[in-house]
């Protein structure tokens, strides 16, 4: 699964004066448009296309996105030419969908989970689609979820009240299941997934993350503190060989790579738990002429593949293809970003904006903890042992 698609259509009739202008998806929260913080998720945990449904002032969010390439992803829209619903906009943009499946979001909420988890959720399961749930203060505003294990027992039931499940506006569907839904206005929250429930074909699971709606005053002014300080995760810094596989000398091919044990469910872990993986490489053996730069962007690619698999991810990989004394033409350099060198800390740092007070740096090397420490990340050494349990104790040692 690599595409996404955004339902950024509506009339934001209860914000009122704010959204005369400025369509709801692109109020402002901490500093930015809402969109822009959901493009920016979808496109680190992997997606690099998504479907964007517009409707009301679809002219100013089509300027503003563009051909998506400025968030690193492929944008197509698909334009409702007057208000269809939630089931009526994903219909119409269903010809538009490419794979297998999609994970779908509301334009105007935003929760903060491992979308590749709630993929996972709907394959075991054998569901249409999969919600992302989360417990709120009162059910009556979004409709109670009612949960029998992993199936979604009731939907949207805004006759109850007070603490419970509620749909935080994050779906992953199959794609045969987008195709089948019927041309015209409809909801899928009153017309669709209510029939699903009765086939059992509707699955659910829970999140306890950050979860901000943006559809009214009261609500939009909330969450400009609830994104800002969302936007500033925690991240975990990881070397590469010897840390995340085998060390088993310039390693840059699948026949090679060899998982240390347990890694893919130690950065699942730290997905689920909301932080930011980067990955942080010294690569010599590009330098040296082992393989090409574009091999390893290729061979890394192939990790990202592995992860994904079982619902995890890496945000960025960055690497350092020079060495001081074996390097070939351009690469033949002392550079700031080989490790002991902070340089690919740094460059992180400045592009993710992390939380250091929380954050840490895993390595084998003594070069690793010098390198992460110059840059004000807290290094920890693995010397070997059972690397979820480290990564678990570090998580809580951070909260």
């Amino acid at each position: 699964m690599n595409e996404a698609l955004i339902l950024a259509g509506g009339l934001a009739t209860r914000l009122g004066e704010a959204s005369v202008n400025v369509p709801k998806c692109l109020q402002l929260v901490a500093g930015r448009p809402f969109l822009d913080h959901l493009l920016w998720d979808v496109s680190r945990y992997g997606f690099d296309r998504v479907v964007l449904c517009t409707g009301h002032l679809h002219d100013v969010v089509e300027s503003h996105v563009g051909d998506g390439s400025a968030f690193g992803l492929e944008v197509v829209y698909s334009r409702e030419p007057k208000p269809l619903g939630t089931g009526g906009a994903l219909a119409l943009a269903s010809p538009l969908v490419q794979g297998e499946e999609v994970l779908v979001l509301n334009g105007d909420s935003l929760i903060d989970c491992n979308y590749l988890d709630l993929a996972l959720s709907r394959r075991s399961a054998e569901a249409d689609v999969a919600l992302a749930l989360r417990d709120v203060v009162d059910v009556g505003r979004f409709g109670a979820v009612q949960l029998d294990g992993d199936a979604v027992a009731a939907f949207g039931e805004k006759s109850l009240r007070g603490e419970g499940l509620a749909s935080a506006g994050a779906y992953v569907a199959s794609s045969a299941w987008v195709r089948s839904l019927p041309q015209g206005p409809s909801s899928l929250e009153a017309d669709h997934f209510p029939i699903l429930v009765q086939r059992g074909k509707i699955a659910g699971r829970g999140y306890h993350g950050v979860f901000v709606d943006i559809g009214t005053p009261d609500s939009l002014v909330a969450a400009q503190a609830e994104v800002a300080a969302w936007r500033r995760k925690p991240c975990a810094f990881l070397d590469r060989d010897g840390v995340m596989n085998e060390d088993r000398g310039h390693v840059h091919s699948a026949s090679e790579f060899r998982w240390l044990p347990g890694m893919p469910d130690a950065i699942k872990m730290l997905n689920d738990a909301g932080w930011l993986v980067v990955v942080v490489t010294n690569q010599a053996g590009i330098g040296r002429g082992y393989y090409s730069a574009q091999e390893f962007k290729e061979f890394t690619g192939w990790v990202d593949g592995e992860l994904r698999r079982v619902g995890a991810h890496v945000d960025a990989t960055y690497y350092c293809p020079h060495h001081p004394t074996a390097g070939e033409g351009e690469y033949l350099r002392d550079c700031d970003c080989r490790k002991p060198a902070p340089g690919m800390f740094l460059r992180a740092i400045d592009e993710w904006q992390p939380d250091l007070v929380r954050s840490f740096a895993l390595g084998d090397k003594a070069s690793d903890i010098e390198a992460a420490e110059a840059a004000g990340v807290r290094g920890v050494r693995y010397t070997g042992g059972d690397i979820v349990q480290l990564v678990s104790g570090l998580v809580a040692g951070a909260s």
